[in-house]
């Protein structure tokens, strides 16, 4: 820290919605040069306060001091005035624009295009941030649409910035290039205040932590001195559940097969499948490692059945499945979960029991003859709620209304109960807390120990080598041959998601061998 010079002071800030109190009498404070994590489980009211902030939101008692001095915020423009500038965990780009287009349209003040380009090349390349401003947003990775958010704050030169959720979708190489952006810009004197759920990269990163719960401070940490489990305990207020795989499991015989399977694509920048081919097996969990946007979606698409495939290419408990639709699919058990939980795995507009439809209509017999019964679905979502310890008002409370966390643990919550022979789920903690994630992950071990084939697809290498018996790694396309879990190093898995296809020497990689 620059001096210990406090930037940022906040005194008892409380923030109510109707009858939540999202903000409990909060106080803390950030100093010049500090990067400090905001941490809590999901709902603890991390996001509102840094709303408040920003001033997306107006406190109902309390006082913010910055630079010393009392001051209302009264908007995000009167914010980066004043020299705060956030990073939203969801982007608002345009995507059939460039991005030199796209920071323009979020300048303050109107720049012509030359200025504006030689300023935002000159960010560009003090920070090492690769990104072609001419290039078409609907072109870029996720990597690089956050570089475009990043450098319309940089460009309002901020003394606070704030980072919601950052690497939630960043590959781990596109983490650690904006971790250097962010050391660079606390050794230049930058307050950072960051907000994650992943513990590993906060105690990497992070020189302090406020620890929010129920909307109150429960405690401040160095981050850089405590376990993860530590920090995770406190977010919780309770011991963290370790997740509990009761040994190794014994795999049964094969439920879904793919073989030979090739998918082409209609998207500019998607991923062709190239001849994939697997086996999951009765009692294992497969993990699917990989870089994102190596084929991950496109495969989770043609095995949900919403990508059309050969018939025989995909085999479920011995039955040709690959032309059928995902109703039929799951139907016969083969149940899915995609990555994006809003607008995907959830119509967010819908109330919690109307979800249930989405997926579990006919093995949950939710209808007849076409009719919905209202009665039926109200039951089941309130059963998942209550399984998975989902916070909400209840059944009719609409999907937009929880929380990410929570509105996750209801959708991994609604495929598991419906107990498929086949579960393939894509990123199922992605950007929940440490209390969501192992009640998750746990819910997934247990699936598996009662004889589903669960295909994991994440690029959380540390839950895949937790959780799973076996797994491939996905690159261009192509799947590797499976690795048993336990004798297969990380740099060996590395060398996999880099492309070596077998073309380096992989003779220290000890393959699995399907009984």
């Amino acid at each position: 820290m620059a001096g210990n010079i406090t930037r940022l002071e906040l005194k008892g800030i409380t923030k109510r919605f109707g009858e939540v109190l999202a903000n409990d009498g909060v106080s803390l404070a950030a100093h010049k040069g500090e990067i400090k994590a905001l941490i809590g489980e999901n709902g603890a009211g991390k996001s509102t306060l840094v709303k408040i902030i920003y001033g997306v939101l107006q406190a109902d008692a309390g006082e913010i001091r910055f630079e010393g001095e009392p001051v209302i915020v009264t908007s995000p423009r009167a914010a980066r005035r004043r020299g705060i500038g956030m990073v939203f965990q969801h982007f608002s780009l345009f995507e059939p624009m460039t991005v030199l287009e796209n920071i323009a349209i979020g300048m303050d003040q109107a720049l012509d295009r030359r200025t504006l380009e030689r300023e935002v090349s000159a960010i560009l390349a003090a920070y090492g941030l690769p990104l072609d401003i001419h290039r078409h947003v609907d072109t870029l990775s996720v990597g690089e649409r956050q570089r475009i958010e990043i450098v319309r704050c940089l460009l309002q030169k901020p003394k606070l910035l704030i980072m919601d959720e950052p690497t939630s979708v960043l590959t781990p190489q596109e983490a650690e290039q904006l971790f250097d952006t962010l050391r660079k810009l606390a050794r230049e004197g930058c307050t950072v205040l960051y907000i994650s759920h992943k513990l590993n990269e906060i105690k990497a990163l992070c020189e302090s932590a406020t620890i929010l719960r129920g909307g109150r401070v429960v405690g401040e940490c160095d981050p850089r001195v405590e376990t993860a489990q530590r920090i995770a305990e406190l977010m919780i207020g309770s011991e963290l559940a370790n997740v509990e795989r009761g040994g190794r499991r014994k795999a049964g015989g094969p439920r879904l097969v793919v073989d030979q399977l090739s998918v082409a694509t209609d998207e500019a920048f998607g991923t062709e499948l190239d001849e994939i081919s697997f086996e999951a097996r009765a009692g294992e969990i497969l993990g699917i490692a990989g870089v994102a946007g190596n084929g991950q979606k496109e495969l989770m698409l043609a095995l949900s059945g919403e990508t059309a495939s050969p018939a025989k290419a995909i085999c479920l408990d011995g039955v040709a499945i690959g032309s059928l639709p995902p109703p039929a699919r799951r139907k016969r058990g083969l149940c899915a979960l995609p990555e994006e939980r809003n607008g995907h795995a959830a119509v967010p507009a819908f109330s919690l029991a109307e979800n249930t439809l989405l997926t579990a209509r006919e093995r949950k017999k939710l209808s007849a003859r076409g009719v919905i019964k209202p009665g039926a679905i109200r039951d089941y979502a309130r059963r998942v709620i209550g399984a998975f310890k989902v916070a909400t008002t209840g059944a009719e409370a609409p999907a937009r209304s929880l929380s990410g966390g929570n509105l996750q643990k209801f959708v991994v919550g609604r495929e598991i109960l419906q107990e498929p022979h086949v579960l393939v789920v894509d990123q199922p903690t992605w950007g929940v807390d440490a209390g969501a994630s192992a009640a998750i992950r746990q819910a997934l071990v247990d699936l598996a120990a009662r004889g589903s084939a669960v295909i994991l697809v994440s690029q959380d290498l540390d839950e895949l080598l937790s959780l799973c018996d076996r797994l491939c790694v996905m690159n261009e396309g192509r799947l590797s041959r499976p690795l048993v879990v336990g004798e297969a190093s990380i740099e060996e898995i590395g060398l996999l998601m880099g492309g070596v296809h077998g073309q380096a020497d992989t003779s220290k990689i000890k393959v699995a061998h399907v009984d």
